[in-house]
């Protein structure tokens, strides 16, 4: 490793309440070498600076686990804020959009994979490889999609192509060596993965970063090693030596590829042989005719669409082995963070088997070849056995951590800005519409917020529509919004666009709303999932940040998961009450600033969509100056794109709002 850097937390504020003592018992654990704990925190009670405080402690590689891109993003943020000086990462799946390579048998319809890769999170993904290789002090947050097939870290890191100043290298082998990595040489447009020669100068684009590295050369020699920026040509650093990292994460020799496509080739023959013994002919045909189409695309270039389908044969893995992941970049004593355990967990079970019923399916209808079923998730033990040392987080988790970290739950239950947790009143369900539109209108007055849960789609649509004709300025979130226009509702909500939110099973981990007083919960005497405890306390615990927060269950009986709940949120009260009356403290609701959510969006990942573009686009009165050259670079590639498609209008749309861009940094 290049770097041995230790962490270093930047904070305004230091650990307070049961803070100081939530830290060191899990330092103290880790240190111990114990495997596995919970950190049971209350919402509100600073669970991530505690987490960032053990990382900086222990001063391991860690992992953060999330359960979607938005809390993942969120807690990058965070994380970044704490850790300006060191890596902090971010690795979710890089599609936009996904249809997997599916088949029907029904109605006999094959659907093919069709995706959209955003780019610039395809580079946050190559950049977090690269921190974990060459440097200690790294964090990566990412989503379940950690645990998917990414390359042998190995192969990975023998094809990274190393370059210092007074080092001999031959120019024209240096170029083969780029394209073998999959790099592309394109002389005119410079973009990831892309580079160019121009006499002298070499300029690459690595896929980790958005910068062009510049390497210049007299004769045989490297003269230079420059950072220069894509748009002005500006030289932003020089460096002494670099390694420039292949352009995907499947690399595979090519002393190996001939052995891979001649495994290949043997599993077809028995295949087609199988096939054919049981009847299956045109199967038998299917297969032998992709098959084959593959294999001259892999010996002629190297890549194939659906190369991972081959992956067992590249990476040289017997049956059955599982594939390597992000977790295999990481050190051997790395350390893994699970955000909301109680969620997160049972993804990691759930993805193997969904993956393998869809492949089986393929491989029997011949258009896989079996070995594509090693083309997987990892399961949930193949997981676990990976990991070293684990703190799960939760302010409710399951019954698996907790059996796990046996007596090392540490508790994390005192807020420090003194607020109690909401006081819970359970009314009954009629007239529990009239009643929750006088409650509102209280809190509307008062200049707060609130949060409504339903059970169905429906029932939060027509909650919606009636508080609407009502006067309420409601909005409703559901499902079928994206992760940008969600974050927007939610800040939107924060800074008083309207008052009152509606949701089905999306206003529970993660968010972070102060200004919400008030949580609503219809129907709670339903059991079931979205009524259980954990469920319960979770979204209880959405109004646990405001001074007045409360939460009021309409129910007509009280059911063993309402008591629970019940009781539990009365135990952290008690707590928090002894705390605040011997220390004298004033509970105050917390105050958090009110960023623009697209830039904090974008602080993750900065290429939008067209649509995400507009949105920027609109706020750009909002926008600082520092973040416009981003925004102009992503608009004229926009451009590019509806001119080439003949798309004039469209065009001459993105090119009016660049020079309204421009003239914004010119000062005009």
């Amino acid at each position: 490793m290049v770097n041995n850097n230790s962490f270093e937390l930047h904070a305004p504020f230091v650990p307070t309440g049961d803070q100081p003592k939530a830290i060191a018992q899990l330092t103290a654990n880790i240190q111990a070498g114990k495997r596995y704990q919970t950190l049971l925190g209350a919402t509100g009670t600073g669970k991530t600076f505690s987490v960032a405080s053990v990382i900086e402690k222990i001063g391991k590689p860690t992992l953060v686990l999330a359960h979607n891109k938005t809390l993942a993003a969120q807690l990058c943020n965070e994380l970044r804020e704490f850790f300006p000086e060191n890596a902090v990462e971010y690795f979710v799946s890089y599609y936009d959009y996904y249809q997997p390579e599916a088949y029907i048998p029904v109605t006999d319809t094959y659907i093919e994979k069709t995706a959209s890769i955003n780019d610039e999170i395809d580079m946050l993904r190559h950049s977090a490889t690269r921190s974990l290789f060459e440097r200690r002090d790294a964090i990566v947050v990412a989503s379940i999609s950690c645990i998917y097939g990414l390359g042998t870290p190995r192969e990975y890191l023998k094809a990274a192509i190393p370059l210092q100043i007074g080092r001999e290298v031959n120019q024209r082998e240096l170029l083969r060596d780029l394209v073998t990595v999959q790099y592309r040489r394109n002389d005119l447009e410079m973009s990831r993965g892309k580079f160019r020669v121009r006499g002298d100068v070499l300029e690459i684009v690595p896929a980790y970063d958005d910068r062009i590295v510049r390497v210049e050369f007299f004769g045989d020699v490297v003269e230079a090693i420059r950072y220069v920026d894509p748009v002005t040509g500006e030289i932003l650093k020089s460096i002494e030596a670099i390694n420039i990292y292949p352009a995907r994460h499947f690399v595979t020799p090519e002393e190996r590829l001939e052995g891979a496509c001649e495994a290949i080739q043997q599993e077809l023959k028995d295949r087609k042989l199988q096939l054919e013994a049981e009847g299956k002919l045109l199967e038998a045909q299917r297969i032998d005719q992709r098959t084959r189409y593959d294999l001259e695309m892999l010996r002629e270039v190297g890549y194939c669409n659906g190369v991972e389908n081959y992956s067992r044969h590249l990476a040289g893995r017997s049956p059955g082995e599982p594939p390597e992941c992000l977790v295999d970049y990481f050190p051997d004593d790395w350390l893994l963070v699970v955000d909301e355990s109680h969620v997160t967990i049972p993804q990691t079970r759930a993805m193997y088997n969904g993956d393998r019923a869809r492949k089986n399916v393929l491989i029997e209808h011949g258009f896989r070849l079996p070995s594509a079923a090693d083309n997987r998730p990892l399961k949930a033990d193949e997981f676990w056995q990976k990991v070293n040392q684990c703190i799960f987080v939760s302010a409710t988790p399951g019954e698996w951590e907790l059996e796990l970290s046996e007596d090392r739950v540490v508790q994390q239950i005192i807020r420090p800005t003194g607020v109690i947790d909401p006081e819970i009143f359970v009314r009954p369900t009629e007239g529990q519409v009239d009643d929750l539109l006088g409650e509102i209108k209280d809190r509307v007055d008062k200049r707060e917020r609130v949060l409504v849960t339903t059970l169905t789609k429906r029932m939060a649509e027509d909650l919606t529509e009636y508080l609407q004709d009502r006067g309420v300025r409601v909005r409703y979130l559901h499902s079928e919004i994206n992760s940008i226009q969600r974050i927007e509702i939610l800040q939107e909500l924060r800074e008083a666009v309207f008052d009152v939110l509606v949701g089905v099973n999306l206003l529970r981990e993660g968010l972070d709303l102060p200004e919400v007083s008030l949580v609503a919960i219809l129907d709670a005497d339903k059991e079931g999932f979205l009524r259980a405890t954990r469920s319960l306390i979770q979204t209880i615990g959405r109004a646990a940040r405001h001074v007045s927060g409360q939460a009021i269950m309409y129910a007509d009986n009280l059911t063993d998961s309402m008591a629970r709940a019940i009781e539990e949120t009365e135990r952290r009260r008690e707590i928090q009450i002894a705390y605040n009356q011997k220390h004298n403290i004033t509970p105050k609701s917390i105050i958090k600033r009110s960023s623009n959510s697209i830039l904090s969006f974008l602080e993750v990942s900065r290429r939008l969509n067209a649509q995400e573009l507009e949105i920027v686009d609109e706020q750009v009165d909002d926008l600082p100056l520092d973040k416009l050259p981003d925004l102009i670079v992503q608009l004229e590639a926009q451009m590019k794109d509806s001119a080439k498609n003949l798309e004039f209008e469209e065009a001459a749309k993105f090119r009016d709002r660049i020079k309204r861009l421009r003239d914004k940094l010119l000062g005009h």
